[in-house]
């Protein structure tokens, strides 16, 4: 048996024109909120394959260890002899800190939708909402610069090479441009097999790191002239040992480039494979695999983040990080060139342009993970947004006016990198301390809460010290927010409900009238005494002409959250004061009427009439108590929504106003 996923084909009917292709091409997969093709970190259907934990820490991997491709070069530049100090700092961190807190968000985010649906749980309604839409605009800053920067330092591997043409000097931009643009071909076709791709890519690129440092290493070791003159620079520049550890205390936060990778490696968590008897409610083992996958990573991050700040500073002479210096963004690059030559040098920045260049694909995938998730279920997104191909568009139009803005330069980037890192981090310590807090775990709650302490500073010292990176943030969340918002307003009129059920009570209610139209009046579920429930069907009657023994059902909406848009609708029948009635939960009040109203037409076959009366009060005020409390100018907002979800009059609910 054969089953097709669409229609066939009419032969009679006429072909589509360029335009039209081009359209159905570019908003393929717009019927999934979630794209037809993810990337790397996508949500995995039960169906799909999965994969051992390892590999997948292979995928967040071309994320996180792709750092060293710079953070070595950017750490020595921002602390100079005291680098390796600072860093010792930064993996205390790490380990102590940053490891903790998301091996507790793993635990609690097992479907990947990390610390920022944790704080979405804790804090609902509008503030929520309001707070979610900050931490993507943070989280796109981090994904956008993650891009870019990546990109920047794979042309800043291409170009420094010995054998590169001459023509690439000069020409950062374009050449950064071009793997953009790259980028976004390949996910413009589809991106399948990523994890394949990582983890060789991962292996290649860990096993040349472990090579060069355990070569400069040796070579550090075997000059103790180098080790001596580094050490007394570090116990003469900045006078006794206290003001030494002091000052490394002060600069790690420029280092917070080397935490990046921890949200990357819950988001990527559905696609691990789990044991046999986990379910979708309890999936123990994908949560275990996912913490061995945390761990894991960022011990070895760890590892080469102590190994390689103590060997760059050693043994590359302080100029040549500086601009335009041969070590500047690539100091690991020119230790291979340097010590284990230039055949060696070039295989190591050729895998290294090749990972930075797939982080910016996982960093892409990120976005196009982050903006179905959220925005579309919130109604805050315009509706093209559901397809991958228009988002990848967008993102790399972005990603090209960033280049362009920065010049391509990877120092400049790392502030607005690590403040989009750092503020994640700080809201899953401040989301893993509350969710402590309310199990009354007392120990976790204090432990978490110093983690958050320490990363609330460490956010603030590198907004003080590099506020470009706030200032860049700040475009992302205004763009996010008022694009939202709009979109939110724009689709004010749509239906909301994923789905309406009308329960036992309810059909019955309706059952008693088999010729039709069925009869309904609007009712404010604030006023529940019987004499209101007579005075409204008084009014009905006498407003709209209708029998003196009218038997008429009554609708109330109870609004519970009015920040929220798509929402399954559940309508139970109940007899109050001897009136039958119809209650549902919405979150707001004419959307939610509508969809009652279209669903009891297509279950009964009849047309529903439903009666209101005119609301009071400022008609400016209701449209703004309609947007953002749900409520406000019902009548006329129900047959609005109504006219745009039904065009045929004829088969559009009727609505009496009196």
């Amino acid at each position: 048996m054969t089953t097709l996923s669409r229609p066939p084909l009419d032969p009679s009917a006429p072909s589509p024109g360029a335009r039209e292709k081009f359209r159905n091409w570019l908003l393929f997969g717009l019927q999934d909120a979630k794209g037809s093709h993810q990337g790397p970190g996508a949500v995995g259907d039960s169906h799909l394959k999965k994969h051992s934990w390892w590999q997948v820490m292979c995928l967040t991997g071309v994320d996180y260890f792709s750092t060293l491709g710079y953070q070595p070069a950017i750490a020595a530049l921002a602390a100079g002899v005291i680098s390796p100090l600072a860093t010792l700092v930064l993996v205390a961190v790490t380990l102590l800190g940053a490891l903790p807190v998301y091996r507790r968000v793993a635990g609690e985010s097992p479907r990947g939708e990390g610390s920022i649906a944790m704080l979405e749980r804790l804090l609902p309604r509008w503030g929520g909402k309001l707070l979610v839409l900050v931490l993507l605009g943070f989280a796109a800053t981090d994904f956008m610069i993650t891009m870019t920067l990546s990109a920047a330092d794979a042309t800043a591997h291409a170009i420094q090479n010995p054998y590169a043409p001459g023509w690439l000097q000069g020409n950062s931009v374009a050449v950064t441009l071009v793997l953009l643009a790259l980028l976004a071909a390949v996910f413009l076709r589809g991106f399948k097999e990523a994890i394949g791709v990582a983890v060789a890519l991962v292996a290649i690129y860990l096993g040349l790191n472990v090579v060069v440092v355990a070569s400069t290493v040796f070579e550090a070791l075997t000059h103790p002239v180098a080790v001596g003159d580094w050490w007394h620079a570090l116990t003469t520049s900045h006078g006794s040992p206290v003001m030494v550890v002091g000052i490394a205390l002060l600069v790690f936060p420029k280092l917070a480039l080397g935490l990046s990778g921890f949200e990357t490696g819950v988001a990527v968590m559905p696609q691990i494979q789990g044991r046999p008897g986990d379910t979708e409610e309890h999936p123990a083992g994908r949560i275990d695999g996912a913490r061995k996958l945390l761990t894991t990573a960022a011990v070895i991050m760890s590892s080469f983040l102590v190994t390689t700040s103590f060997t760059t500073v050693v043994l590359i002479p302080a100029q040549e990080f500086e601009p335009g210096g041969q070590a500047n963004g690539r100091a690991l690059a020119f230790l291979a060139h340097e010590y284990l030559g230039n055949g060696f040098g070039t295989l190591y920045d050729l895998s290294t342009i090749a990972i930075l260049w797939f982080a910016g694909a996982s960093a892409m995938a990120g976005l196009l993970n982050l903006v179905p998730r959220y925005l579309p279920r919130y109604g805050m997104a315009p509706g093209w947004a559901r397809a991958v191909r228009p988002l990848v568009l967008v993102f790399t139009l972005i990603g090209f006016l960033v280049t362009i803005l920065f010049k391509a330069d990877v120092d400049a980037q790392g502030g607005a990198y690590a403040t989009g890192v750092l503020v994640l981090m700080t809201s899953a310590a401040v989301a893993v301390t509350l969710s402590a807090r309310r199990r009354q775990q007392r120990k976790r709650t204090i432990g978490f809460g110093a983690i958050a302490i320490v990363f609330i500073y460490t956010t603030v010292a590198n907004i003080f010290e590099r506020p470009e990176g706030l200032r860049i943030a700040s475009f992302f969340i205004l763009g996010i927010i008022v694009i939202s918002l709009l979109s939110r307003i724009r689709r004010s009129f749509e239906l909301h409900a994923t789905h309406v059920h009308l329960d036992r009570q309810a059909l019955e209610f309706m059952s008693s009238n088999l010729d039709g139209p069925i009869g309904i009046i609007a009712h404010e579920p604030l006023r529940l005494t019987a004499e209101a429930y007579r005075d409204k069907l008084t009014s009905a009657i006498e407003v709209s002409h209708l029998p003196l023994d009218y038997q008429a059902l009554f609708l109330e909406v109870i609004v519970d959250d009015s920040s929220d848009f798509e929402t399954a609708l559940e309508v139970r029948g109940i007899v109050r004061h001897g009136y039958p009635v119809l209650e549902v939960h919405g979150p707001v009040v004419p959307n939610s009427i509508a969809s009652v109203l279209l669903h009891i037409r297509d279950v009964t076959g009849l047309m529903p009439h439903i009666y209101f009366r005119w609301t009071e009060g400022n008609p400016v005020v209701n449209l703004l108590r309609f947007l953002f409390l749900g409520e406000g100018e019902i009548a006329p907002v129900t047959r609005e929504v109504l006219r745009e979800a039904e065009p045929d009059v004829s088969r559009r609910p009727w609505v009496h106003v009196g």
